[in-house]
């Protein structure tokens, strides 16, 4: 007898052990060790064995020399930036000449906003919407394309409607949805079931993990998101193209963490695991 689990068993042990889909890092991981020190800091994360790197909102006060400089160390340590992570402003008009420049720079294909800014109502949202396909127009003529992270408050009710279903019904197909698994989880939501819902869109996902007891300080795969599940997903309907370790602190040294998530995503996806 054929049951459900015995039909999804060969998707998730395929999925758990495909190595294909980059391994990166967000850098808010090591945010006080990129502050003092960016290119250090990302040759250091190269060293470690990520294969991407994803530079948040302080990336766009860079300028295009030393922009240069951030991606000639990437080329020698082995790294892509394939998105950045921007506030509001740098998607649109005032703005988004310096952010395609810069990611131009760096390589990157995706310029992602990161957080919405003020909202309240769902017409606050549907800006949000509006400002992302706009920015979209502009991006794909430069060979781009803008993006959306979300946080909790994307999952919590606005006058009945969730905005996370407002962004993604609102906004173009090529506007990217990248998944915080993290803030998903924690608001009670499924990220297999959202994934599985926006085919094709969930291009990258930040493997932030959660648990009640210690919330967002867990290190990768200490938490209770179903990563096995979360990988088949992504890479069955999702579209993925590759995976950031996000994390918001824990009981280790940035750097030790990120080296210690890193470790434990090779080893749950059968990959060798170095030290």
């Amino acid at each position: 007898m054929t049951t459900a689990a015995t039909v999804a068993a060969p998707a998730i042990l395929s999925a758990v052990a495909k190595p294909s889909i980059p391994i990166g890092l967000e850098m808010f991981s090591v945010r006080n060790a990129l502050k003092s020190d960016v290119l250090g800091t990302t040759k250091a994360v190269g060293g470690m064995g990520y294969q991407v790197v994803e530079y948040f909102a302080p990336y766009y006060d860079w300028t295009p020399e030393f922009a240069k400089q951030v991606r000639e160390t990437m080329d020698a340590s082995g790294l892509r930036c394939n998105s950045t992570h921007n506030g509001r402003p740098n998607l649109e008009p005032a703005g988004i000449a310096k952010a395609i420049e810069l990611n131009h720079i760096l390589g990157a294909r995706y310029i992602v906003l990161a957080h919405p800014g003020n909202v309240k109502t769902l017409d606050d949202w549907k800006r949000v919407a509006d400002t992302l396909n706009e920015a979209n127009k502009t991006l794909a003529s430069e060979g781009m394309h803008a993006g959306y992270h979300n946080h909790d408050l994307e999952w919590r009710p606005v006058d009945g409607q969730k905005p996370i279903e407002l962004l993604a019904a609102s906004t173009d197909h090529s506007i990217m949805l990248q998944l915080d698994v993290g803030t998903c989880v924690s608001t009670g939501n499924d990220p297999v079931s959202w994934i599985e819902k926006n085919p094709g869109r969930i291009r990258s996902l930040h493997l932030k993990d959660w648990s009640p007891d210690s919330e967002y300080k867990v290190l990768f795969g200490e938490g209770t998101s179903p990563w096995k599940r979360i990988f088949a997903a992504a890479e069955s309907k999702g579209g993925v193209e590759y995976y950031l370790i996000e994390q918001e602190g824990s009981r280790f040294s940035e750097m030790e963490t990120a080296q210690k998530c890193l470790a434990a995503y090779k080893s749950l996806r059968g990959q060798k695991v170095t030290s």
